[in-house]
Formats: C-alpha cells, structure tokens, sequence
C-alpha cells in the first residue's frame, strides 16, 4: 500500500517463525520423553534423524550443524545404555545415516540464507523502484491538501500498472491518475514514461490539454510499442489542474471524478476524449471541462481495480453510491478518511482477492 505518509518496508515474514524454530526441540524432547517411557525395551534414537532438516529451515549452517552433532551425539548415548549395542551394524548404520543428513542440512541451511539475502535484495530494489515511481504523496502541495492509495494486484509485486502524482506549479497545483492496459514489465516501462513526463512537463506546458499531448508523446517514445512489447498498448488518465475553487480536467478515457462533502458525492461529468497512446487516431486535442468545488468538498479520483472490484453476486463496487452512504450528514471530511474508507470498504466487498491494481488520490483545497 502506498499512503500520503510513507512507503511500506519491506520485511522477511515472520508468521510461524516461532513455533518452526522450535520444532528441533520439540522432536529431540519427544524423542527423549518417548525413551524414558519405553526403557531400554526399544530404541527409539532413529527418530533424530528427522531433527537436522527441521533445524535447517530455521537455523544457520553453524546452528544446524550443532544440533546434528547433538543428536548424534544421544543416538551414541542412548545405544551405549544398551550393552552391546552402540556398535551393532545397525546402530552404526544409523550414526553414518545422521552425519550425512546432518551434512545436507547445514548445506540447505547455507542455501536458504543466500536465498533470504537474495530475496530481500531484491525487494529493496523494487521498494526502492516503487518510491522513485510511485513517490509518497505529501499531505499538503501548495494551497491543496491530498493523500493517496496504491495497491499492487499481482501477487508479489510492490509496483504494477496504475500511477498517480501531484505537483505544484506556475499555473496552480497539478495532478495524473492513470491505468496502463495490460501487466507485468511493459506496464511499469509505462507508467515511469508518463510519471517522468508529467514531472517536467506539468511545470513547461500552460495549456492542460498540451500537457496531456506531452503524455501521449511520452508513452509513443519511450513505451515498448513497436519493439517486443504490446502494440495495444494504451493507458486511460486523467489530467487535472486545481485552481482556488475550481477543478480542470482532461479526461483520456478514465473514469470522472467525484466530488465529496457532506451532501454525500456528486460524480463531475468530463468530456472524454481516446487513451493516451491511442490519440492519433483523433485529430482534434482532448476537451477541457471545468467544475467548481464547494468548500471542504474532497476531489476523489480512482483507477478501475476500486470501481470494478466485486462482491459475492458479480456486482462492482458503486464508487458513487458507498461514498454518498458513508460521508452524507457526516462533518466535512478531509483526503485521508476518504481514501482510508475506499481502501478498507473496497477490500470488504471484494468477495476475492482481486488481480488488479488499486489506486486511489484525494484532493481538496483550503
């Protein structure tokens, strides 16, 4: 998740860390508390064999190799409190049995521990990725206060094909929220191509609809179009600029804003014009519409993993209506509780853990 204040760290998982560290344990004491029960009547030693690979999914190669040489170590005492035994073939075949699994286990101990390092290197880079794509969004630009969600879809990925940012520049607080169609590397190409762009042109380009062509020319340039990526490649955005009262938006096929306040929600009707990558099938620039924004009202934007997310039934998520639901009589309410409620009511409805990316962005001037 990405919120308004910080980005996620990264951390190896720690559910049942405790009770399988302790699985060694466990067995060397069951295995003890089953030979005092028996007596010398059956050797039950065998059962450490068993504890070396147990110790290897917890423990380093030194903590492994311990616990092997302790349980080698019982084995030849329980075998020597039954004369004649510690040097029968059997028992013998045993001691060799438990130094070579004890041998494999500090290996896969060994292994695992490049694994984890290897692994946790790997999500750095794509924290660090995700901060430099994705950069937090600051609770205040200028006179616009804001806060915003982000969840990858794909399991194990930190950074997928929804992107949104916010900047104050000469001509008033700017603003992108956009879906890339499709998933996976192309996507993210995408969406640092359109980041990149809105970061440099936003400040360079006063007409909003020139900004959203530099967008376009930005996905045509440095997307994977025309290599080995998708040739259908496309992303729905909108572009948005905030005045002292007002909202401009072009809208590149993304669904309209919402406008939240304590009358409940109102959905801000846009022009539509075709998704960015898809422009030069229109010759004529995208459309401009323009909405005033009662006081304390909450500028609420989304990609279609919130709108398209459903219950048990197949229904979508009604953005419009839950929001309307929730905030209607309510106090005047500010972005965090806005997109703190879209997040948590969203993971609610979904009766399945959804596949597509979630983002969210609150807005409201002061």
């Amino acid at each position: 998740m990405l919120s308004q204040t910080s980005l996620p760290t990264w951390r190896p998982p720690v559910w049942g860390r405790a009770w399988v560290w302790g699985l060694p344990i466990v067995a060397v004491g069951l295995d003890l508390a089953v030979e005092a029960a028996l007596g010398r009547q059956e050797p039950v030693s065998f059962l450490l064999t068993g504890v070396p690979p147990l110790a290897a999914a917890t423990r380093g190669p030194r903590g492994t190799a311990v616990v092997s040489v302790v349980c080698l170590a019982l084995q030849i005492l329980m075998a020597w409190r039954r004369p004649g035994h510690i040097g029968e073939e059997h028992h013998v075949a045993l001691y060799v049995a438990t130094v070579f699994i004890g041998v494999i286990s500090v290996l896969l101990a060994r292994q695992r521990e490049r694994a984890q390092r290897h692994l946790i290197r790997s999500h750095s880079v794509a924290e660090a990725m995700q901060r430099t794509l994705l950069r937090p969004v600051p609770s205040r630009v200028g006179r616009v206060r804001a806060a915003g969600y982000y969840a990858a879809g794909e399991a194990g990925t930190r950074v997928g094909g929804d992107l949104f940012d916010l900047c104050e520049t000469p001509f008033g607080v700017r603003a992108v929220i956009g879906d890339v169609r499709g998933k996976g590397l192309d996507a993210v190409q995408t969406v640092a191509a359109v980041l990149g762009s809105f970061r440099v042109s936003a400040h360079e380009w006063q007409d909003l609809p020139a900004l959203a062509d530099r967008l376009e020319l930005s996905v045509e340039r440095n997307g994977p179009q025309g290599r080995a990526g998708d040739p259908e490649l496309f992303v729905t955005a909108l572009v948005m600029e905030l005045g002292r009262d007002t909202v401009r938006v072009v809208d590149r096929g993304h669904p309209p804003p919402i406008a939240v306040g304590p009358h409940g929600a109102r959905r801000l009707d846009t022009a539509p014009a075709l998704p960015l990558g898809l422009g030069n099938l229109s010759p004529s620039p995208a459309p401009v519409t323009e909405h005033t924004l009662e006081r304390g009202e909450v500028l609420v934007v989304y990609t279609d993993g919130i709108s398209e997310a459903r219950n048990t039934d197949g229904t979508f998520y009604p953005v419009l209506e839950r929001l309307t639901e929730h905030f209607r009589g309510s106090t005047v309410p500010d972005p965090e509780t806005v997109v703190s409620f879209l997040a948590t009511d969203t993971r609610n409805w979904s009766a399945v853990s959804e596949d597509d990316d979630q983002a969210t962005l609150a807005m409201t001037i002061t």
